[in-house]
């Protein structure tokens, strides 16, 4: 019987920080929400999950069907208003939008506190190391990209819908465990081989739905750990995988 992985990300913020992602990456203004897009785009994160069988909280459910009914009452005829009309029509996107602003606030604060406990964990005292320049001279150096857990979930959409790989191949289904611990050292040393990076979509190499959501999960802890960074040169380009190590 095949049992379908079941995985749980706690990565994911929520799905404001979805949206606001949305909202960014698409350069939309937060105060003039085109929420056909923004449902669209959010719809396409969501059903990417579910092809791996991740375990979606209810709140991007929740979001989902509000951003289907805004989008419903933004489709309704809009009422004529004459001179007689005092009544104020509220715009469906108003609350999201207020809810989208605040959790900005709080997010780019959360931010500016994060960047000063990195600084004041920057501050310490050592003994004097020797030090010869030449050992790192033709060492490439890696800095850690801002690539999120949503690039890397709609990149990892477009390459199953470039390899069209909706199902296996296979006629019989068989169960595959793959330990995480295993497929982290794989990728780990696919990454250091290549100098220059390896692309993205050549960390799936199986067409497996066991395959892809355990490399997908080995890939997060390894960006966890530090161990490898993903990076783009800019949005909707390819991402690319570098090992931070030495």
């Amino acid at each position: 019987m095949n049992q379908a992985y079941k995985v749980k990300l706690d990565t994911f913020e929520g799905p404001l920080d979805l949206l606001l992602h949305l909202i960014n990456r698409y350069e939309i203004d937060i105060y003039d929400i085109p929420v056909a897009q923004i449902t669209e785009q959010y719809m396409h994160y969501i059903h990417t999950m579910q092809r791996l069988e991740l375990n979606i909280a209810s709140e991007y459910l929740v979001m989902a069907a509000t951003l289907l009914a805004i989008k419903s009452q933004m489709l309704l005829p809009k009422q004529e208003i004459t001179d007689d009309t005092e009544e104020y029509v509220e715009d469906p996107r108003e609350e999201l939008m207020q809810r989208l602003i605040e959790y900005r606030k709080y997010k780019a604060a959360a931010e500016q506190l994060k960047e000063k406990e990195v600084d004041s964990n920057q501050i310490f005292t050592r003994a004097p190391l020797a030090f010869d320049p030449k050992e790192y001279t033709n060492v490439p150096i890696v800095q850690q990209g801002d690539v999120s857990i949503y690039d890397m979930l709609g990149a990892l959409g477009k390459m199953l819908e470039r390899k069209k790989w909706k199902a296996p191949l296979e006629t019989s289904v068989q169960r595959s465990d793959i330990p995480i611990e295993q497929r982290m050292e794989e990728v780990l040393q696919l990454v250091k081989k290549s100098r220059d990076g390896i692309s993205f979509d050549q960390m799936f190499t199986d067409r497996t739905r066991s395959h892809v959501v355990v490399t997908f999960m080995a890939l997060l802890e390894l960006m966890k750990k530090n161990e490898v960074t993903c990076k783009q040169k800019s949005h909707f380009d390819s991402l690319f995988v570098y090992y931070l190590g030495d």
